[in-house]
Parts: structure tokens; C-alpha cells; sequence
């Protein structure tokens, strides 16, 4: 085949053929994304002409070589999100906007609250901890959940998917080895536009058209009356492979404050904030030079920045508080476990990254794109959105976009700056589209009490906008760099 057509024209459709692959093995045959990503850099390199003993050389030393700092990163992020899970830090953040912010300030709290979650709170576990707390909330105003919970879930969505040390912006920067710093600049400044829209905006429109009790006896209990109970409910309780989501253990309605000891207010804000302004501080570094620029750079490192930022929230969150040394060593195991599996993916990922870049696709698309005008943000958008609403992920769109765009900045040389934002791009077109493919979307179903339409009425479409303002913001910003 590769005699009737040029080399650079089979590399293309090769891509092609490889991203389907990707998709039928991940959606059809239900292969967990690491063996589909590493099954199909193999495959497309054997394709594209590479000897295949060759080509398993190639792909063990680019699975050690890119891992090294993710690896450190992934694993001191999870250590430091499962720390501040443990000791309550959403259940402070939530009960202080509640006690302290009025009625129609809280909206803009809750957006906030989650965004301070969502860059080291798996997004998950952030809806089970802290959609059961909007409960009395929305009982005692009468209001729709959506109300309250659309603003939160936006806050979450947004940081989970634009923020690094979240894990799908921290995998994308590792790929496309971004400045960090300019990530989460980029970050906030895409991010925050788009949280707002989605977040109270969108949420006091939705929640006008759509009432949504709360359920009553919380998540699993009877649902109220006047709630929908179509028979998307019974879905709801089933990923799109059939495994189980219903929550065990779930937090029940909140009725009174809380009887256990969570950390201050303050405390939780400084260790949130810690890793992201030392990541900053580390990009600064790089601009001063000189012995000071150094130290900057040193403590601003992403390894060394959650590295002290861990270190700081073992501390102060569980030896400080009397938590036994056995517990905290079992918690930061426990966290090791999920970590694990996102290394693992976004490993696969960059050896398929490196696999294309090594087939030449980077010079060919980079012609391709050039001629046609097509930006790098734009590419890297289109391919972690189809991503995203082929197969579900959020995490593998993004790894996949980047594996992808990270070539192409090589071949087009493309600026720090652009880098970063082709990152935000990426994660936009991640963090989109959410659908009934998605685990997601049926946490939102289970905790709000909807039914499938109404569910894609209003989760779908906040995560929709959130996507598309993002990327509106990635197109301005562009304009400037």
C-alpha cells in the first residue's frame, strides 16, 4: 500500500486508522485505556515501516524517559488530595460559604469552592463529599438543587480539567512539556470566565425551567414527589459497561454542623493555593536568572512544589491534628492506588506521542497546517473534543490530544506561551460533550435525582459550556501571544 501512495500521505492515514483503533478497542471492546494506548502505538508503528524489536526498544525507554517527573507529580498529588480529603478540607470550604456568605453571594462561593477542590480532589469523590451538603441548603430555601449545585459542579469541572496538579492538565503539561506556570496563568485566566457562565449564570437560568428537589433521606433515599422519576433513573445506577455506580457509604443529608473536627477555613485555602504559587514562583525564576532566579526555579519545580506541599499537609493536617503516624502512612498508600492508574495511562499515551513523532507526522501535519492556516490551539481543541465524545474520558481525550499536538509544537516551534495554551485548548475539548458514556454523568444523575434528559438538560450543557467558553478565552488570549 505504502508503493501507491507517498510515505507522508500513509503516516496520515495511518493516524487515522490508529485513533479508530484506539476508539473500537476502549468503546466496543471495553480495554482499559492503558492496553489500548500501548496496543495501538505498537500497532501503528509496525504500520508506518518500523522494525518491530526496533520499535519495543523505542517504546521502553520513551515510557521510562517521559515518566520520570510525571510519575514524581501524579503520585505527591494524590498523596496531598487524599490528605485533605481525610481531614475534611471540601466539608470547611462547603459549611464556611453556607454559614457565612448570603443568599445571593453564595453562588459565586460555591463556584469558588470548587474550583479550591477541584485541582486536588478527584472530581468524583468531590461530587459524593459535596453535592449531600446542598441538601438542607436547598431544602431550607426551597429552591432547586440546581441552584446551589450547578455553580459548585462548574467550580469542580473547571479546575479538575484546566488546573494543574489535577491530573489531566498535569499529564497534558508533562506531554507537551509546558511551563507549568504558564499552565495554571492560562488556567485561571480561560478558567474563571468560563466557571461563571456555567457556574451561577447558567445555574440560576436552569434552575428556573428545571426544579430538582433534594432527595429526602439522602443519596439512595426516597425521592421526593415532585422529583423526576423517569426511567432514566434506573440507569443512572450503571456506567455504559454495565458496572455498578451506585455509591456505597454515600454522606447523608446534612441537618447540622458537623460533628467532627475539620480544619480552619484558612488552613484549607493556604494549602490549596501552596503548589500553585509555588509553580508560579518557579516560572519567575526562569524569567529573573542569577543565583535567586535559581532558588526560585529549585522550590518552584512541579516535584519539589507538591513535594513541600505534601510534605506540609501531613503535617498539618494529620500529625498536628493527633491523627496516629499508622493512619497517615495507610492514606498516603491508599492514595498511591488510583495514582497508579493515571501514570500508567498517560505513560501509554506518551509512547504513543512518541511513536507518531518518530514516524514523521509532526513535519507532515505541521505543512498541512500551515498551508491551511489552522492554528495549534485549534488542533489540539478538535482532537481532545472527539476524543472526549467518542469513547468518555476526559483523561485519555487529553492525553490523546496531546500525544497528538506535542509533535506538531516541536515541528512549528512553536512559543512557551503557545505551548500553554494549547494545553488549556486541550483541556477544553477534555472537560466538554459530557454524555451518558461518561462516569460522570452518572454521579451527577445519582446525587441531583434527575432523570436522563434532564440530566443532559443540565449537566451536559454545563460542561458543554464550560468547554466552549474555555476555548473562546484560549482563541482571545491567543490573539496576545
Amino acid at each position: 500500500m505504502t508503493q501507491l501512495i507517498s510515505h507522508e500521505a500513509w503516516v496520515i492515514i495511518a493516524a487515522v486508522l490508529a485513533v479508530g483503533l484506539l476508539l473500537l478497542l476502549i468503546i466496543k471492546f471495553k480495554w482499559q485505556e492503558f492496553l489500548a494506548l500501548l496496543t495501538t502505538s505498537i500497532v501503528f508503528g509496525i504500520a508506518v515501516g518500523g522494525n518491530p524489536n526496533d520499535l519495543l526498544e523505542f517504546i521502553v525507554e520513551e515510557m521510562g524517559a517521559e515518566l520520570g517527573q510525571l510519575a514524581l507529580v501524579i503520585g505527591l498529588g494524590s498523596i496531598f488530595g487524599m490528605m485533605l480529603q481525610r481531614a475534611g478540607a471540601a466539608e470547611r470550604i462547603a459549611h464556611s460559604l453556607v454559614d457565612r456568605l448570603s443568599d445571593w453571594r453564595i453562588l459565586i462561593g460555591l463556584c469558588v469552592a470548587g474550583f479550591l477542590v477541584g485541582t486536588s480532589v478527584y472530581i468524583d469523590v468531590a461530587i459524593v463529599i459535596l453535592v449531600p451538603m446542598l441538601y438542607q441548603v436547598a431544602q431550607r430555601t426551597g429552591k432547586s438543587l440546581l441552584y446551589f449545585g450547578i455553580p459548585l459542579c462548574a467550580g469542580l469541572s473547571t479546575a479538575y480539567t484546566f488546573m494543574p496538579p489535577a491530573p489531566g492538565p498535569l499529564a497534558t503539561a508533562g506531554l507537551m512539556k509546558a511551563d507549568m506556570g504558564l499552565v495554571i496563568l492560562f488556567g485561571v485566566i480561560c478558567g474563571v470566565p468560563a466557571m461563571l457562565i456555567a457556574g451561577p449564570i447558567f445555574g440560576r437560568y436552569i434552575a428556573s425551567k428545571i426544579y430538582v428537589p433534594a432527595p429526602i433521606g439522602g443519596v439512595g433515599g426516597v425521592v421526593a414527589a415532585d422529583s423526576p422519576t423517569s426511567e432514566g433513573n434506573s440507569a443512572s445506577e450503571r456506567d455504559v459497561d454495565g458496572t455498578d455506580l451506585s455509591p456505597k457509604g454515600s454522606p447523608s443529608v446534612l441537618t447540622e454542623t458537623p460533628t467532627r473536627d475539620l480544619p480552619r477555613l484558612s488552613s484549607v485555602i493556604a494549602a490549596l493555593l501552596l503548589p500553585l504559587i509555588l509553580i508560579v514562583i518557579g516560572t519567575i525564576g526562569r524569567l529573573l536568572g542569577g543565583g535567586i532566579g535559581e532558588v526560585f526555579q529549585f522550590i518552584g519545580n512541579p516535584v519539589i512544589a507538591l513535594l513541600l506541599t505534601c510534605l506540609a499537609s501531613l503535617f498539618f493536617f494529620g500529625i498536628r491534628r493527633g491523627v496516629p503516624k499508622d493512619e497517615i502512612q495507610a492514606i498516603a498508600t491508599s492514595a498511591l492506588g488510583p495514582a497508579g492508574l493515571i501514570i500508567l495511562v498517560t505513560g501509554a499515551g506518551s509512547v504513543f506521542g512518541a511513536v507518531l513523532v518518530d514516524s514523521g507526522l509532526g513535519d507532515t501535519l505541521s505543512s498541512f497546517m500551515k498551508d491551511a492556516s489552522v492554528p495549534l490551539v485549534v488542533f489540539g481543541f478538535i482532537v481532545a473534543s472527539v476524543m472526549r465524545i467518542s469513547q468518555g474520558s476526559g483523561l485519555v481525550a487529553m492525553v490523546t490530544g496531546a500525544s497528538f499536538s506535542a509533535p506538531l509544537a516541536e515541528a512549528l516551534n512553536a512559543s512557551p506561551a503557545v505551548v500553554a495554551l494549547t494545553c488549556i485548548a486541550i483541556a477544553c475539548g477534555g472537560a466538554g460533550y459530557s454524555h451518558v458514556n461518561d462516569s460522570g454523568f452518572w454521579m451527577a444523575n445519582r446525587y441531583f435525582g434527575m432523570s436522563v434528559a434532564n440530566t443532559l438538560k443540565t449537566w451536559t450543557v454545563m460542561k458543554t459550556i464550560v468547554a466552549l467558553v474555555g476555548f473562546t478565552m484560549v482563541l482571545i488570549v491567543s490573539i496576545f501571544v
